[in-house]
């Protein structure tokens, strides 16, 4: 639709008769639903992507959403623009419910002039955004945008960043997710990035700041838009997407799935869902899945499966950093959040990249009343070159804090190793861990028995004349002594040894005990996380 266009329909408005009103108001309603008109919906569908209001029709419980600013454009006159005006101007939002919750949405209309950025749209998100803080309900963004909308210069920049400011005021206090449906580049990609999770769309998305024609020219390098900035890269190695999803309808799923485990604000409780699994419910497979050899590996996600309602467990970032396990579950119908080492990867070793994935889980947790359960299976920190350059110790700082900062409840279990300092930082009762139990096989120490006593009688070794046969009894002696749960339990450092096949029942014990925790931290503006 034109200005002009608009603009006389809009005249002629006190020249009609009620009826005429009516039907007036339909035609605006349906023009505005058609977006940049049905040959660019046409072009949307022929690439394999829906449209904005699709999008939100698949989210939204049937018949709840409600939309603002329908009918509101652009005022922009430069470069022409003036006369490429759309009712809505490439943005649709409003809210409604996901499973009977209040959410409020956007969603970006690629239709409408590449969903570009303009001081209108950005003006529309921000409504949303300011209604869901004083709501208390969480902000979902379904993103797919050219990026910002050049003819209106320092307009479209404002824009972006006075969302970016609503998203940084609303961390921590409503739940925000985004959704990659589309390209997002430039400053487009960092309102997304201050979101709690981010759900791109494999094949049909990509995030990057600047694209590979100016990494060419400046950098040098051939890179595709899928290598730079796709679903897989950013699921596996930036650690920038939670999910890379097969579908619009799976990204739609998870992000369903992700809002069944929160609060619908930082001052309620998760909600709680009917738990049809026997609460003392033993498995037989934790009695034997530590393997005899301390360096065998098995799978911790076996551990949490055994133990959590029904076996099901909503992993997160599943694809990057796996040698740590994050997620959600339930225990009797709680939800919690779920953070454990992976000895089938990296022996479950901490480096930089798993300690910032927990160390921004633990946060969120902390930030919405999830409680945190912890599995530790832990040898220590990832040693090397690339770690100590890449910044391991003010990276591995960050999980630490995180835990140490939380004040939800923290249950932890130790299944084997827990060696060092990694054991300190997962959830120990030094960094006010609530309820921590260890497996009889567990472990705890400062390095493994092997390394220790090479360190400690590396000279005795050598004069005895059978160094091995030396060293393998000292090592005995060592896991006698030192490296099993009892003396950390004499100390009061473990609550209890527990049966493995009882792991659930102590559990759900341990949260019925603390789920009246009261804790506080210091007063101050905010700490300063080693970032």
């Amino acid at each position: 639709m034109t200005i002009t266009a608009q603009r006389f329909l809009i005249t002629k408005v006190g020249n009609m008769d009620t009826k005429q009103q009516l039907e007036h108001l339909l035609q605006l309603q349906a023009e505005a639903r058609l977006g940049g008109g049905q040959d660019r919906i046409d072009k949307q569908h022929a690439a394999g992507r829906l449209t904005a209001r699709e999008r939100i029709e698949m989210l939204m419980d049937p018949g709840s959403f409600e939309e603002f600013d329908m009918f509101k454009t652009h005022r922009c006159q430069n470069f022409g623009i003036g006369e490429t005006v759309f009712p809505g101007d490439g943005i649709v939002t409003g809210h409604g419910t996901v499973n009977g919750r209040i959410v409020y949405v956007y969603a970006q209309d690629f239709t409408v002039l590449g969903g570009s950025l303009s001081e209108t749209m950005a003006q529309k998100i921000c409504k949303v955004m300011d209604l869901a803080m004083k709501n208390g309900a969480p902000v979902i963004g379904l993103n797919d945008s050219g990026g910002a909308r050049i003819q209106e210069g320092i307009d479209s920049l404002a824009g972006f960043s006075d969302i970016f400011l609503r998203n940084v005021m609303a961390s921590g206090v409503v739940p925000q997710i985004s959704a990659i449906m589309g390209p997002c580049a430039g400053g487009a990609v960092y309102s997304p990035a201050l979101t709690d999770f981010v759900v791109m769309e494999r094949l049909n998305s990509y995030m990057f700041l600047t694209g590979p024609k100016v990494v060419k020219s400046v950098c040098h390098e051939d890179v595709t838009v899928e290598e730079l900035g796709g679903a897989d890269m950013h699921s596996t190695q930036s650690g920038v997407s939670d999910y890379a999803a097969e579908s619009t309808a799976d990204a739609i799923n998870y992000i369903k799935r992700l809002l069944s485990f929160m609060p619908q604000n930082n001052l309620e409780s998760p909600p709680i869902v009917p738990c049809t699994d026997p609460i003392d419910r033993h498995s037989d497979v934790l009695r034997d899945i530590i393997p005899a050899n301390a360096n065998a590996a098995y799978d911790m996600k076996q551990v949490i499966l055994e133990t959590v309602d029904n076996a099901d467990f909503f992993e997160i970032k599943e694809q990057f950093a796996p040698n740590l396990i994050v997620g959600f579950a339930r225990y009797n119908g709680i939800s919690v959040g779920i953070v454990a080492n992976q000895p089938a990867y990296l022996s479950g070793v901490l480096d930089i990249d798993s300690s910032i994935k927990g160390a921004r889980f633990v946060r969120f947790c902390d930030c919405f009343n999830i409680p945190v359960v912890t599995f530790v299976d832990v040898p220590g920190f990832l040693p090397g070159t690339a770690q100590e350059f890449g910044g391991a110790i003010r990276n591995g700082a960050k999980i630490l804090y995180a835990y140490a900062e939380a004040t939800v409840p923290k249950i932890t279990v130790i299944t084997r190793k827990a060696y060092g300092g990694a054991y300190c930082v997962m959830s120990s009762k030094h960094l006010r861990g609530d309820i921590n139990y260890s497996w009889p096989t567990g472990e705890i120490a400062v390095m493994g028995a092997k390394g220790a006593v090479e360190v400690l009688y590396a000279r005795q070794a050598k004069a005895s004349g059978d160094a091995k046969a030396y060293l393998a009894e000292k090592e005995e002696e060592y896991h006698e002594k030192v490296s099993n749960p009892y003396l950390a339990a004499e100390r009061g450092y473990i609550d209890d040894v527990i049966v493995p096949s009882t792991t659930r029942a102590r559990i759900i014990k341990a949260l019925g005990l603390v789920q009246n925790k009261r804790d506080s931290n210091p007063m101050k503006k905010h700490g300063n996380i080693p970032l």
